[in-house]
């Protein structure tokens, strides 16, 4: 179960005050927690207690908790061991889960018993920043979405260590090939692996545009010294990679199952109205953001959570560097690689925007930016409920606002008054 920490800019109210609540400092073996109780304007009366991480122990201290009325509870997101305490306490307190960084204790002052009060006597004053914990059928989508993630990692892998061992033997097909598993590639790869058939023969087993570099393929193969050993490690790793081939179809099954949902079924319909956004896509986003984005008041703090916004680094008045902030890695990859396929779509917004950036921001940082202006989009979308509707010449009404603002300025400043009439329809630019 893995559940992504939040990192959005969430506002600190620095006067509220938790009457009731409890700070767990969580282990593999055992755990310590905390409890603070009093009225705001009194010193809390603070309780710790032992418990061990066995079901039953925590079942004590579930009713413990409830005996002494405890309405919050903090706990670190450390591993994974928080999980099973989240899973008894779940729907009985509010539980808070904090990143790590943000709740560490002073250096010299490290006991478990202190770090459970310190967490306690963050919650009382409301010094911590919540993770983002979805509901249950989120939270089995995520672990879907995720698990496929990791499958095709390791199918990357099983692919690298092919073309590491062909290097190995003199074998250069990477070299003149694009994709050494395609169809003209995998052909050779097998032949190769028979060894009855001459370079030349096997140079002729090109399909396609590939037909075009028998020469090349010819030279690349001959002299090569593959041996029975190489052999036997290559199929090991053509059988794993079938394998992980085969897990991950049963995967997009079993998740573009799960999208026949009531809960997904709509958002997840228009998600896929966005420009580059497919089915999975579209289930990867919302496993990591859920269909209710009331924990995101708006765009920008989900840009932020999610690591798609610039970061506020200064010091002295002087900035000091505007790096993207760390966010969710699973939502910020997904939609990089929307964005990628968006600006191969003719008559895209996107595909428009990243042309105006590219040239003077670069390839990278403008593809972060469509990005971020994609999040912003499905951001608006899932929050009133409407598909997308976007025009490839019509500029972003806050675009048109700058540069009106900016032209009326300028006619200001030779003395001429303009008297403002906004059109009852945009015309989208031609030429």
């Amino acid at each position: 179960m893995c559940f992504a920490p939040a990192f959005g800019d969430q506002e600190e109210s620095m006067g509220k005050i938790n009457e009731r609540c409890g700070g767990i400092d969580v282990g593999k073996r055992f755990l310590l927690c905390c409890v603070l109780s009093g009225a705001a304007h009194e010193e809390p009366r603070s309780q710790t207690r032992r418990f061990d991480a066995t079901v039953s122990d925590l079942v004590r201290l579930r009713e413990w908790l409830a005996a002494e009325r405890i309405t919050h509870v903090v706990m670190e997101s450390t591993g994974s061991y928080w999980v099973p305490v989240f899973n008894i306490l779940e729907g009985h307190f509010i539980i808070v889960l904090a990143k790590p960084e943000e709740v560490k204790n002073r250096k010299g002052h490290k006991t478990d018993r202190k770090d459970a009060e310190h967490l306690a006597d963050l919650l009382r004053h409301d010094h911590i920043r919540a993770s983002f914990i979805p509901p249950k059928p989120i939270r089995d989508l995520r672990d879907l979405t995720r698990r496929r993630l990791q499958l095709i990692q390791d199918a990357t892998r099983e692919r690298n260590r092919v073309e590491k061992l062909l290097e190995h033997v003199n074998v250069k097909i990477g070299n003149v090939l694009s994709d050494v598993f395609g169809v003209s590639g995998q052909s050779m790869l097998l032949a190769l692996l028979d060894a009855k058939t001459t370079a030349e023969q096997i140079a002729h087993l090109a399909r396609g545009q590939a037909k075009r570099k028998i020469p090349q393929l010819t030279e690349a193969l001959e002299g090569h010294g593959m041996r029975d050993h190489e052999r036997f490690l290559i199929r090991s790793c053509l059988r794993h990679l079938a394998c992980l081939e085969e897990e991950v179809e049963q995967m997009d099954c079993e998740i573009l199952q799960r999208m026949q949902e009531s809960l997904f079924q709509g958002a997840f319909q228009r998600l896929q109205t966005i420009p580059g956004v497919g089915q999975l896509a579209a289930a990867s986003i919302l496993a990591e953001t859920g269909v209710d984005l009331t924990t995101f008041p708006t765009a920008e703090k989900m840009a932020s959570w999610a690591g798609l916004c610039p970061g506020n680094r200064e010091s002295a008045g002087i900035k000091k560097g505007s790096q993207t902030t760390q966010g969710n890695s699973y939502l910020r990859t997904t939609l990089v690689q929307c964005a990628w396929s968006a600006t191969r779509k003719t008559g895209c917004i996107f595909q428009t925007r990243f042309r105006e950036l590219s040239p003077r921001r670069g390839q990278k940082r403008a593809i972060v930016a469509i990005a971020h202006q994609m999040l912003t989009v499905l951001h608006f979308m899932l929050k009133n409920n409407v598909p997308f509707n976007g025009a490839a010449n019509a500029p972003t009404q806050r675009r048109r606002q700058r540069r009106a603002h900016h032209h009326l300025r300028c006619l200001r400043r030779l003395g001429i008054s303009v008297q403002i009439v906004e059109p009852t329809e945009f015309a989208p630019q031609t030429g």
